[in-house]
């Protein structure tokens, strides 16, 4: 499955449970870049956190694509990060997502806002 394919199966695990500002951003010409897609989506709680995480696995699950290489964040409930090589996952708090501002530090990647 190409990074573009899985951007977007992980965008329909994000929609299933109601993730808000979900972006995609093509780093694909971004020198020095380390992955191919980053995206990020927002949550109001750690239990909506923790809810799209387990839909982003159940819909990889379902096209029998490969697991996360690397989950990290779960236990903070502040920020999940899902690391499938070609494609990296951000799932913040709103409040977190506003602090560390990865669309401003990628300002010169293609973005596509989901809703």
């Amino acid at each position: 499955m190409t990074a573009e394919a899985l951007s977007k199966v992980i965008v329909k695990g994000m929609e299933e449970k109601k993730a808000s500002e979900i972006l995609v951003m093509d780093l694909r010409k971004i020198k020095n870049s380390v992955t191919d897609f980053f995206v990020i989506c927002s949550g109001n709680s750690d239990t909506q956190l923790e809810a799209i995480s387990e839909s982003i696995e159940a819909e990889i699950q379902k096209v029998n694509e490969t697991p996360a290489r690397k989950v990290e964040g779960k236990s903070n409930g502040e920020w999940v990060l899902m690391d499938y090589f070609d494609v990296v996952v951000h799932i913040f708090l709103k409040e977190k997502r506003n602090y560390y501002g990865l669309e401003e530090l990628w300002g010169d990647a293609k973005t596509i806002r989901v809703n």
